[in-house]
């Protein structure tokens, strides 16, 4: 891989490696753009195969959050971590609290949080060694139930732009993963109203769900017996209204698009699309796309609002803004003839150059 070439073609600041022999710490950090603010993204822990596939994961979901973080409005640049390691054997105190040491030595420029394989109670050791750590225990916490009612919200969009009306009931929904935000997505589509506590909003006419976790699915079956569990490889080809993907990345490829049945894809999974150019294969064949990095943004939305001092109602309320992000969106795809993946790329853009003109003026605090 020339990282300088990927690096230039697609704008990233700074790729970063590091590694502690006595815990075994081996990670990358990249940094994507920081226009907006500091580089604010998760740490991925996973038993990468190569180097090689380490790098490039770290550095397409970076830039993934720069324009997460611009289609929220967030004043946030996009960076990531990921450390390579066996998520059974490598996790220790010692072994995150040098993870925040090298977050510490990068200054601020980017701020970590949890993600696949590190939980809050991890980055409770890494915030022993550094500020720059959102998503604690205490403060905005456990970011899947917030990100799951963001991705409701805009799931709801989606079925206003397909259907003309933004109600799940008489719809019917595939979702792909019930581990945690696929979980508390599934109680929401069931009526479940997070604010309240309480089952008291309308509810989805049949959901279908798959998953891999054996635990997973049995938490599924007892709590909910009425969303009925299907085979992995069978869930893109049900007819249903939407597909939910809150799994895996890469799942809208060339063996799965001729699958569809559905008129709308939207979920929470990241990377969702396994190249760009499926978003325009989507829209060929009628099925509205809800570009990812828009949809899912609220686990995002949820841990800026630590950087200042966490309110959850806050967090909440601007996570419910999804719902009018993607309608725009959408309405800049049809009015220019384009994919929704392209329209959320220049909405993003767009927000990224009119701050860094507005920068070019200064101005003493």
């Amino acid at each position: 891989m020339k990282k300088f070439d990927y690096m230039e073609k697609f704008g990233h600041e700074q790729l970063v490696f590091f590694h502690d022999k006595a815990t075994g710490l081996k990670g990358i950090t990249a940094i994507h753009d920081t226009t907006l603010g500091p580089a604010l993204g998760g740490t991925r822990l996973w038993n990468y195969t190569t180097e090689e596939e380490a790098i490039e994961d770290v550095l397409r979901l970076s830039r993934g959050m720069t324009y997460k973080a611009a289609c929220a409005g967030l004043n946030l640049g996009g960076g990531k971590t990921v450390l390579i390691g066996d998520p059974k054997k490598v996790k220790s105190e010692a072994y995150f609290r040098g993870l925040g040491k090298f977050v510490q030595s990068l200054n601020g420029r980017y701020i970590t949080a949890e993600d696949v394989n590190t939980s809050t109670k991890d980055m409770l050791f890494v915030a022993t060694e550094t500020d720059h750590v959102v998503g604690l225990p205490g403060k905005s916490g456990n970011p899947s139930p917030v990100t799951a009612w963001g991705v409701f919200a805009g799931l709801k969009a989606t079925l206003k732009e397909t259907f003309g009306t933004d109600s799940v009931a008489d719809r019917t929904f595939s979702v792909q993963g019930a581990g945690q935000t696929g979980y508390f997505l599934i109680k929401y589509l069931l009526g479940y109203d997070f604010l309240t506590d309480t089952y008291t909003k309308e509810k989805a006419k049949k959901i279908y769900f798959t998953e891999v976790n054996e635990d997973h699915i049995a938490r599924m079956k007892a709590e909910h017996p009425e969303v009925e569990f299907v085979a992995p490889d069978d869930i893109y080809g049900l007819d249903v209204d939407l597909f939910v993907p809150c799994a895996l990345g890469g799942v809208i490829n060339d063996e799965t698009i001729p699958q569809f049945k559905c008129k709308a894809i939207a979920g929470s999974s990241n990377n969702v699309l396994k190249e760009d150019s499926h978003a325009d294969v989507l829209r060929e064949k009628g099925i509205v796309y809800a570009p990812d990095y828009v949809i899912n943004a609220a686990g995002l939305i949820n841990v800026y609002y630590e950087i200042e001092g966490y309110n959850r109602d806050n967090a909440l309320n601007d996570s419910e803004l999804i719902y009018d992000r993607l309608l725009d969106i959408y309405k800049i795809a049809n009015e220019q003839n384009i994919s929704t993946h392209t329209a959320a790329s220049r909405y993003a853009e767009n927000r990224i150059e009119l701050m860094k003109n507005i920068g070019r003026t200064y101005i003493k605090r």
